[in-house]
């Protein structure tokens, strides 16, 4: 023997196909074992893990945050969709909001909560608009708020609106004075409970209580309802049939 190491042998390559016969199709490969579904008890402990987590959080919790505190083998929204199933029929659901997830109330308590619980205060009709033009204008400048709404708008309520988190600066139109552009954050959707701007109502759907035209509180009177059929202008009431007898 000399002290050349040995090399494996190659294998033979495949004899190349004869004109017109097909080309060799190497067989397929055989099919893994299919991935398992999660451990009943991992689960468990991951649903208990994100209930406790979306509980103690003071914003709606990321997909990334409760990745972060699974343990090996579990997916945030496998978790989060075994947590939803859960909450259902009890007093709190899981919501999905502002990019993550959060309890609200279910809604089919809420009418009965509002005898006991204190109602939040309410934004100034003047907070709201300004708060409304930017939602769907976003970034406009003061000014253009104050276009839309056609009244100006007061630095007291938009200090406000910074105050409680909902707008936020977002850079200056490149114009003379490059006025700052405002925006809405996520506390704006935490606030109303949306997950996207998407998601916001069509304009042409804010219908509210102080722009609707004022609706009778009882059953429509006779007189409107008459009036959209007028009676021929020969018409008198002596020419009117008499009322039938009542028995």
């Amino acid at each position: 023997m000399n002290g050349t190491p040995e090399t494996p042998e190659e294998a033979p390559e495949a004899p190349p196909a004869a004109a017109g016969e097909p080309m060799p199709v190497p067989p397929a490969p055989e099919p893994g074992p299919e991935p398992s579904e999660a451990d009943p008890a991992l689960l468990a402990e991951g649903v208990r893990i994100a209930e406790a987590l979306i509980y103690a959080s003071d914003r709606p919790v990321t997909p990334a945050m409760l990745a972060a505190v699974l343990p090996e083998g579990l997916t945030a929204t496998a978790v989060a969709a075994a947590l939803a199933e859960a909450c259902e029929g009890r007093g709190v659901v899981l919501t999905e909001v502002a990019g993550g997830w959060a309890f609200r109330t279910a809604p089919d308590l809420a009418q009965r909560l509002t005898k006991v619980v204190q109602a939040p205060r309410r934004l100034p009709r003047a907070a709201m608009e300004a708060l409304s033009v930017i939602a769907y204008h976003q970034p406009c400048t003061r000014g253009e708020i104050e276009e839309i709404r056609g009244a100006t708008l007061s630095q007291t309520t938009l200090e406000a609106l910074l105050e409680l988190g909902l707008i936020a600066p977002r850079g200056r139109r490149e114009v003379p004075g490059r006025p700052t552009l405002w925006g809405t954050t996520p506390k704006f959707l935490e606030q109303f409970g949306l997950k996207a701007l998407s998601d916001l109502p069509r304009k042409e759907e804010l219908v509210t209580a102080e722009t609707a035209p004022a609706l009778p509180l009882g059953p429509a009177p006779a007189e409107p309802q008459a009036a959209a059929e007028p009676e021929p202008d020969d018409a008198s009431p002596e020419d009117e049939p008499p009322a039938p007898p009542t028995p």
